[in-house]
């Protein structure tokens, strides 16, 4: 693979987080539509994980069908509660036990997020390891990556594509197939079960750092 495509494929990959990212929030049917985030999703899927393209396809039929009030309450049932959470957004009930918050992995996801200059915003009011802030981190260190890429910043580039390897084995890539599950169990809401397949199907096929042109690990030395 050339440097230009590498470039161009890890501009997708990040682009997909940033969009699955946007699908996990709140739904509001105008927005969502305005914004042609499934449209988004068709046209960049197939190159970054085409077996994902066909729930994302699903995933806009689905919600085009339900009206905003029907996909707020499926939202509110697996994901904010009053009652118990069906599938809980939160990295630290996966990973430090069940019903856990603030757990130990909460502190070091926040501490890989210091480590990159960042912090909340203070408009984002979930959890450091809610689902949507551990995608977007995702999308942020691609985006450094290729930014890097770019200026021919080759060493800055592979310390960007480590920290992805070592946050997706240590977090996101360990919890986001069992909250898949969860999200398929809890709901009969076809846009969200087609969310869930999309999600652990992509995460599955996007691996960061693979297809690394040996022109990179050249060029860093």
């Amino acid at each position: 693979m050339s440097m230009v495509d590498f470039i161009q494929k890890e501009k997708v990959r990040g682009d997909c987080y940033r969009l699955l990212s946007a699908c996990f929030y709140q739904p509001q049917k105008e927005a969502f539509i305005r914004e042609e985030l499934f449209k988004n999703l068709q046209t960049l899927l197939p190159l970054a994980s085409p077996e994902a393209a066909t729930p994302a396809a699903a995933m806009e039929e689905a919600f085009l069908k339900y009206s905003e009030a029907d996909l707020l309450v499926a939202y509110a049932k697996l994901f904010i509660g009053p009652n118990e959470l069906l599938a809980p957004p939160y990295g630290s009930v996966y990973l430090d036990g069940e019903q856990t918050v603030m757990g130990d992995s909460t502190m070091e996801t926040i501490r890989m997020y210091e480590e990159q200059g960042l912090s909340l915003d203070g408009e984002f009011t979930n959890l450091p390891d809610h689902i949507t802030a551990e995608l977007e981190f995702m999308y942020y260190l691609t985006f450094k990556e290729t930014e890097a890429l770019a200026k021919s910043r080759w060493e800055e580039a592979l310390a960007f594509i480590e920290t992805q390897g070592l946050f997706f084995d240590k977090f996101l890539g360990r919890w986001v197939k069992p909250f898949c599950d969860k999200i398929k169990q809890g709901t009969d809401n076809e846009y969200y079960a087609s969310l869930a397949d999309c999600v652990s199907i992509f995460l599955e096929n996007a691996h960061p750092g693979g297809d690394i042109p040996k022109e990179l690990s050249a060029k860093a030395v």
